[in-house]
């Protein structure tokens, strides 16, 4: 009796240790990129409607489109290869969850074109060497709205 009481209160106490370590599991998401937007850290995934690609935080895949199928890749194809991330807008997917946000490319696609431009965006980190105020100038693939030929410098927006 003595053997069966010490029996049952060590399956208890593994039962118990058990699901101790199972409540503590921890969902791990992947650490945003520095040309990534501020105030997202619970994001997955990026849509970057000018490349119209993907990126997937977790994973550090960009997602696109090659010969008619999606691929996984760590980096951009080389026709972006030198395109200026910290200047692209990206759209944060906050209302999906799973593994292809690529079956909403026809929404995305028209939703964010080429050349959209919402809620304006800082950057996690800055522009590696350059900092963030000659963007327009050196990127030729943006102006960030900057017409006024001032590119140089930082101001106060008054012209």
């Amino acid at each position: 009796m003595k053997t069966l009481k010490y029996f049952l209160i060590g399956v208890l106490f593994l039962s118990f240790s058990y699901s101790q370590a199972q409540v503590s599991v921890n969902v791990n998401i992947g650490t945003p990129p520095s040309w990534g937007p501020v105030g997202y850290t619970d994001v997955r995934y990026y849509y970057l409607p000018d490349l119209e690609t993907y990126y997937d935080v977790n994973t550090s895949n960009y997602v696109y489109l090659n010969n008619g199928r999606w691929v996984r890749t760590r980096s951009l194809p080389s026709a972006y290869r030198n395109y200026d991330l910290y200047s692209e807008y990206k759209v944060v997917l906050t209302d999906y969850r799973g593994e292809r946000p690529y079956d909403n490319f026809k929404t995305h696609r028209v939703k964010y074109a080429k050349g959209y431009k919402g809620k304006p965006q800082k950057t996690i980190g800055q522009k590696p060497g350059r900092g963030n105020n000659k963007q327009g100038k050196e990127n030729p693939h943006h102006d960030n709205g900057n017409h006024n030929g001032h590119g140089k410098g930082k101001g106060n927006g008054k012209h």
